[in-house]
């Protein structure tokens, strides 16, 4: 990154210049979701989770790790009732618990920022202001791209179209049908619609929201998702705050939509196969992947209570033997961050070609 000087960025007019336009702000929007952790300062760069398997459960799947009855023949239902009974006098054999254990590292991010002593002095705007605005932006997007890559890695996958496999396979947009699939697989999984998000503020704390499965999406799928039967746009609801970027919902499915979602171009079926869907290249489609959400799917340890970044600015003037003079200034900032998917079976990611808008 280079130092931010004099003559890098052109004067405006070089007497009085207007206010600075508006530019692209980042805002947390994953990040409000999941489980909030706090990790205390000199304990350990690693956090074991654990939680234990219900009766029945296996740690196999993500359907496994949840679900009180596992594929099989015949009545289970009554299968588990039977293995149940006692018989008079007898006393059964115990059963164990099985735990089964999530091991997270934490990772350090930073951004940084340098200008010299002509720009603090001389330049119309005020540089490093700027600067520490950007770094705030900066360090939310970095955030989302985060928890964003660590979700879509979940093991619970699916794909758009009749035939699709893979993201290689990938040749039709999302659809009701394919929400309805996957939320279906959630509460099979006992996974429960989402009632509260971390609160914007920078104290620990929750903040209660309209209940619902929320689907996150790059904003690109918004006009297939109109098209849907059933949408309700956010700005009609009769009650309650919509989230933020929440574009509305279908029957018990709110759909929040982000532009920082990207997706993998040129990753789908090829074009041939796919017509009237979006592509990068025009020889394979781009492929998108959205999540859905239910309650305590993930968890983070988020930007939340004192000592969640550690910023750093350094003006110009300070002298010292790497700068004689004073002339070079910095402003960044230092961040720990970790997020885990705690309940596979409580999320998924879709996988979905965009519609072409003719």
């Amino acid at each position: 990154m280079g130092m931010q000087a004099y003559t890098t960025s052109a004067q405006r007019i070089g007497r009085f210049a207007g206010r600075i336009l508006a530019h692209a702000i980042a805002q947390e929007m994953l990040a409000k979701m999941g489980t909030q952790h706090s990790l205390p300062k000199n304990v350990s760069d690693t956090i074991i989770f654990r939680r234990w398997l219900p009766y029945g459960a296996t740690a196999s799947t993500s359907s496994s790790q949840n679900q009180f009855f596992q594929n099989a023949n015949g009545d289970r239902g009554n299968a588990i009732v039977q293995a149940h009974q006692t018989a008079e006098g007898i006393t059964p054999p115990p059963d164990s618990i099985t735990p089964l254990d999530i091991t997270v590292v934490m990772q350090q991010y930073t951004c940084l920022y340098g200008y010299t002593d002509k720009t603090a002095d001389l330049y119309e705007d005020d540089i490093p202001a700027q600067m520490k605005i950007q770094i705030s932006e900066r360090v939310t997007f970095v955030n989302e791209l985060k928890i964003y890559g660590e979700l879509k890695a979940g093991t619970n996958q699916y794909y758009g179209g009749a035939a699709a496999t893979t993201i290689g396979t990938v040749t039709a947009p999302i659809t009701l049908n394919m929400v309805r699939r996957i939320v279906k697989n959630l509460d099979a999984n006992h996974g429960k619609p989402i009632n509260k998000m971390l609160s914007a503020s920078d104290k620990y704390g929750t903040t209660p929201v309209r209940m619902g499965y929320t689907v996150y999406h790059h904003s690109d799928l918004s006009p297939d998702i109109r098209d849907m039967a059933g949408f309700e746009d956010a700005i009609k609801y009769a009650s309650g705050t919509p989230l933020p970027g929440e574009l509305g919902k279908v029957e018990e499915f709110r759909f929040i939509k982000h532009p920082d979602l990207p997706p993998l171009q040129n990753a789908g079926a090829a074009v041939a196969s796919a017509p009237g869907m979006q592509s990068t290249s025009a020889v394979n489609i781009d492929v998108y992947p959205f999540i859905v959400l239910a309650d305590e799917a993930f968890g983070q340890v988020a930007l939340r209570g004192m000592g969640a970044i550690k910023p750093a600015f350094l003006p110009t003037g300070v002298i010292d033997k790497a700068d004689v003079f004073g002339q070079r200034g910095y402003a960044g900032a230092m961040w720990w961050k970790a997020v885990v998917r705690q309940n596979e079976g409580w999320m998924a990611t879709g996988n979905v070609a965009v519609s072409t808008i003719p």
